[in-house]
């Protein structure tokens, strides 16, 4: 399961943190909001009460309401502002109420939630009592608040949408700050990738404070690779001269032996010498190496083909189609590789020899073929699913396979022998290319060498 990248992992963080606190500020707001409304409600009812109270008089029968007194509201119908009051077993009702009741609190203050008033309305109470004249009063008031419950929706809706516009644009300033800020990241790793192409050999160090150290390091890694790789082959290259006088010598000194001791003598020293031989083209191989020089094969192989046909001292029909771009493997590897599969065919050829490398989006397929002899049927699979080594088991092909069979197993690719349609072996490599490399390049061309 591939991972999210740091970038989507640090937006999500930074878009869930700015939820959860527009919906933390959304959820307290409205409740300061509602308790604000509530309590600016009361206040109101309370000088409604004062009002009623003060309308409230004494008169021949004693304490009598003055309705005169009293504000328009509570003699229209159904108007949401009502009143109750209560003198012993005496009771006012405003007209306001038509015929519904208006619920009395049990005890004086307000109502612990809307009471339900007449005709759905919704409705805040508070009762307050007094003592005027040596007599108790009690004064129960409401108000609907529906109307204002839903001004307080239409607020809330307007909030939430200018919320949800502001939660957006802080979102898409945090991404552009967010890539502008991993920007260098960006850079560095297509500069990675650059180097894996080989279309450059180190890493630009002009970055951010915090990445300078590492792309530093990364670049010092480079050439303390670059560097060893060079000393490990160059060392290789004087082992080989140098063990090639002593096994001359030896050569030399066994064709003077007895016939006897002359063939076991030069048995073991050519086993010597193609032991020695595969050893060090296996050291030599750097495989996977970054940063090393890549493989332009319209550049690097008419010289390689022209050698190996000179080395064999006759003409010989080279055909070769390759790509016109460079692909992504070593190419003192491929070199190595394209050399040993090209003296192997020309050696065993009567005639023609076939070499096409097709690079593909994950893996370069190279195929070479000769007209030769090749192997006996049925030893292909043979000669590859012991897992011993090459130049040991297939007739008439000899080191140079083993080599080739090394350098494969260097980039984790596949090789196989099979028939050629023009008679002989038929030799095809598949060497995987990473992913971070991209395709290995397209086109194609051919020539004749």
């Amino acid at each position: 399961m591939r991972r999210p990248s740091m970038a989507r992992q640090l937006s999500l963080g930074l878009v869930t943190s700015l939820l959860a606190t527009a919906l933390a500020l959304a959820v307290v707001a409205s409740a300061l909001f509602e308790r604000a409304l509530r309590q600016y409600a009361l206040e109101i009812l309370e000088d409604d009460a004062r009002s009623v109270l003060a309308a409230i008089t004494p008169g021949p029968q004693g304490l009598q309401l003055d309705r005169t007194r009293l504000a328009p509201a509570y003699e229209r119908p159904l108007s949401g502002r009502y009143f109750v009051v209560t003198i012993g077993d005496t009771r006012w009702r405003s007209r306001s109420l038509w015929d519904a009741e208006l619920p009395e609190p049990a005890a004086a203050g307000a109502a612990p939630g809307l009471l339900e008033g007449p005709q759905g309305q919704r409705l805040l109470c508070l009762r307050l009592d007094y003592r005027r004249h040596g007599t108790a009063i009690s004064v129960t008031v409401a108000a609907d608040v529906a109307p204002l419950l839903a001004q307080f929706g239409r607020i809330g809706l307007l909030l939430l949408g200018l919320g949800i516009v502001a939660l957006l644009l802080l979102t898409w300033v945090q991404r552009w700050w967010m890539r502008r800020a991993l920007r260098p990241l960006h850079q560095a790793s297509r500069q990675l990738q650059e180097l894996q192409l080989g279309q450059r050999e180190l890493l630009e160090t002009q970055a951010p404070h915090e990445l300078a150290p590492l792309i530093a390091e990364i670049n010092r890694l480079l050439a303390h690779t670059r560097q060893s790789l060079a000393r490990s082959r160059h060392a290789l290259g004087n082992l080989g001269h140098a063990l090639k006088t002593p096994l001359a010598v030896l050569v030399s000194a066994s064709e003077r032996a007895e016939p006897p001791l002359r063939a076991q003598l030069q048995t073991q020293l050519a086993q010597m010498q193609h032991r020695i031989a595969r050893e060090l083209g296996r050291a030599r191989t750097a495989g996977e190496t970054i940063g090393g020089e890549r493989f332009a094969p319209r550049e690097d192989l008419p010289l390689l083909i022209d050698s190996v046909r000179r080395a064999h001292g006759r003409e010989l029909d080279v055909q070769w189609q390759v790509p016109a771009s460079t692909l992504a493997l070593e190419r003192d590897d491929m070199l190595e590789l394209l050399g040993n599969l090209l003296d192997n065919a020309c050696k065993w050829a009567r005639s023609a020899v076939r070499l096409r490398i097709e690079p593909g989006p994950r893996q370069v397929r190279i195929e070479l073929e000769d007209d030769g002899p090749g192997i006996a049927e049925g030893r292909h699979a043979e000669a590859l699913a012991r897992g011993k080594r090459l130049d040991e088991q297939v007739e008439g092909h000899g080191l140079g396979l083993g080599i080739v069979s090394d350098i494969v197993a260097a980039y984790h690719g596949e090789m196989e022998l099979l028939r050629s349609p023009l008679g002989g072996l038929l030799v095809r490599v598949c060497l995987p290319l990473q992913e971070a490399r991209g395709g290995g390049g397209g086109g194609g061309g051919g020539g004749r060498g």
